[in-house]
């Protein structure tokens, strides 16, 4: 059965797409993670868990052998407790060092138990949460961008994070305290019931009295708890904004501005937590008061038991510790229960994006490309809209046919599709309409894979990543050598300035390679799609954020990369084209000419009122 892929929107145009910075992906992350996570009285979302868990099941089952063994320990210990207080002092004491030497054993097992069960169980949360966290990672970067300009990147983020940190905290901590305290409250209630029958009868009739005050009180905290991670998750939203923008923010001279929104909203949560903190004080009072109140009650009546004979003084101390741990598991089942509640509407938001399904995928039995590549590209026909906005197609019936080793150069006004195309060639979307090939063959019948195998794109933006300048570059090639690598980067113009850096090709070049300018990162993207030796060559804009001289020396390195590579160039700049051997004018979404420099601008269309304009600019 074939799964239905959701409907994404998306914007009309590539650029609208753009992804946050820095700043504003904290605030996203923040403003989700402020968020109140949704609770689920079902808790059917976590059986989804259940084949991370049977990849694993040896060591769930040594984990679930030694959890029975920690709790029949623990509770063996009012069993010995017992014996040494009503066996240990008979016979003027003869007997009290084996009992306690029995008790001490007893300890030793518990322990020890405990500490294997603790190994297994969270080495079992923590390989399933490894596999959960890898199998997310990987359906996300299999997912097409429609479906990231539907979800924003930090609710993405979100899911990876702060839900998966959920389920790890169930899997690792409260699921072994769950089943621990639940094991622990039957085996304490049947051996609460064997020692005395008539004060277990009292503790149950007792119970709801000492328990709802906790209930009533606990939920106002839990509300007050929530109103104050809200308050506190917009004051550091806030403060990642403005650090993220700290230029603008000291050159318009709103520091003192931003200090007193972000004191302001600082102290409304303070506000808050003081409201929670004197809510919680009441509730620890009268929870001290009633519970320990209903324990006096309960010692009292033992205690005449005992005084009578119908009660030994083991049998009490027995009861009292087999009450403690009673109590105790009761207490501690509701708070791990709402760990479930919260784990369960995690795992629910994690499996939402398990079960996307993406638009683009490999067909049954994909066609292959042909061997050696050939680097012939072609469009026929083309219309397209991008997913949510069907009423402003991008392209309008474009054609476009690009032979091998041809250079080929795509100018408009913005708006008019170019990049559009370069979206369609990668294969990032499908055409409504009419077909895109790639050395003959129709992408939509090949591996996506392998389509994009043929290509090497330097896009406007030339986003890098926060490893070293050798790191970058080899992400066009993965086993490019570092000869490969530096020679690259010397086509691209770039060796003198990584050289130049503390620790050359080894740098650190810092969160989206902040450290160095923007026409040092557009030459390090030069670097990376040369290195990727694929044999069409796709430059959107590829020089913009470069000055006049270093315009000129990448150009020419540009120009000696595209000898023997099919060749597709987006530019603004209409010098930067001059040298294409075909020009193909654009608007809106159709190609309305086509010809050399010289052809095109002897028509006087179009091509040449851009022309005009910008070399009188000049």
């Amino acid at each position: 059965m074939t799964a239905t892929p959701p409907t994404y929107e998306a914007p009309s145009t590539p650029e609208a797409a753009g992804r946050p910075g820095a700043g504003a992906l904290l605030v996203e992350q923040m403003g989700e993670a402020g968020e109140r996570r949704q609770k689920r009285k079902d808790i059917r979302p976590l059986l989804r868990l259940w084949p991370y868990l049977m990849q694993h099941r040896m060591d769930a089952l040594i984990a679930g052998f030694w959890l029975l063994g920690s709790t029949a320990a623990s509770l063996a210990l009012t069993a010995t407790a017992r014996g040494a207080i009503d066996h240990g002092f008979e016979n003027g004491g003869r007997d009290i060092n084996r009992w306690f030497l029995i008790l001490g054993l007893n300890a030793v097992i518990l322990g020890v138990a405990t500490a294997v069960r603790y190994f297994y169980v969270t080495k079992t949360g923590e390989r399933m949460i490894a596999d959960l966290r890898k199998a997310l990672f990987d359906r996300i970067l299999t997912l097409d961008p429609s479906f990231f300009a539907k979800m924003r990147t930090g609710e993405v983020l979100s899911r990876l994070t702060t839900d998966i940190a959920l389920v790890e905290t169930l899997l690792t901590t409260s699921v072994s305290f769950a089943l621990r305290n639940f094991l622990t409250l039957i085996g304490g209630i049947i051996l609460l019931f064997i020692v005395s029958p008539k004060l277990t009868a009292l503790v149950l009739l007792t119970a709801p009295v000492l328990i709802a005050p906790i209930f009533l009180f606990g939920r106002s905290v839990r509300k007050l708890t929530v109103r104050s991670q809200d308050r506190f998750a917009n004051a550091v939203g806030f403060a990642g904004e403005s650090v993220d923008a700290i230029e603008t923010v000291q050159a318009f001279g709103r520091v003192r501005s931003a200090v007193d929104r972000f004191g302001a909203v600082v102290e409304e949560a303070f506000g808050v937590s003081l409201m929670r903190m004197r809510t919680r004080a009441w509730m620890t009072a009268v929870v001290i008061v009633v519970i320990f109140g209903g324990v006096t009650l309960v010692l009292w009546l033992g205690a005449q038991d005992v005084v009578r004979g119908a009660m030994t003084p083991g049998a009490l101390l027995q009861f009292v510790l087999l009450s403690v741990f009673t109590a105790g598991a009761v207490g501690a089942l509701g708070e791990s229960w709402g760990d479930v509640q919260k784990a369960s509407g995690a795992m629910e938001r994690i499996d939402e994006l398990m079960k996307s399904v993406p638009y683009i995928q490999a067909p049954a039995a994909p066609v292959a490309l042909p061997s050696p590549p050939e680097g012939r590209v072609g469009m026929a026909g083309v219309k397209f809209a991008y997913p949510g906005r069907p009423d402003l197609p991008a392209l309008k019936g474009f054609d476009l046919t690009v032979r091998p080793g041809e250079t080929v150069a795509l100018v408009g006004p913005s708006g008019a599709g170019k990049s559009t195309v370069f979206r369609l060639l990668l294969r990032f979307y499908d055409p409504q309409e009419g077909a895109v090939s790639v050395d003959g063959v129709d992408v939509r019948q090949a591996d996506p894979v392998e389509v994009r195998g043929r290509f090497a794109w330097v896009s406007q933006e030339a986003p890098l990543f926060s490893g070293s300048a050798l790191e970058n570059i080899r992400f066009g090639r993965e086993e490019a050598s570092e000869d490969e690598v530096c020679a690259a980067a010397n086509e691209a113009q770039a060796l003198s300035f990584v050289e130049a850096l503390p620790e050359g090709f080894a740098t650190p070049l810092g969160e989206r390679g902040k450290s160095l300018s923007g026409g040092q990162r557009q030459r390090l993207a030069i670097a990376r799609a040369l290195v990727r030796d694929a044999p069409i060559l796709l430059l959107d804009e590829a020089t913009s954020a470069l000055d006049a001289e270093n315009e000129r020396l990448v150009q020419a390195a540009l120009d000696q990369a595209m000898e023997g590579r099919t060749t597709l160039v987006i530019a603004h700049r209409l010098a930067t084209v001059l040298r294409a051997d075909r020009i193909v004018v654009m608007e809106d979404g159709v190609a309305v000419e086509e010809g050399t420099h010289h052809e095109l601008v002897a028509r006087g269309g179009l091509y040449a009122r851009l022309a005009e304009l910008q070399f009188r600019e000049g």
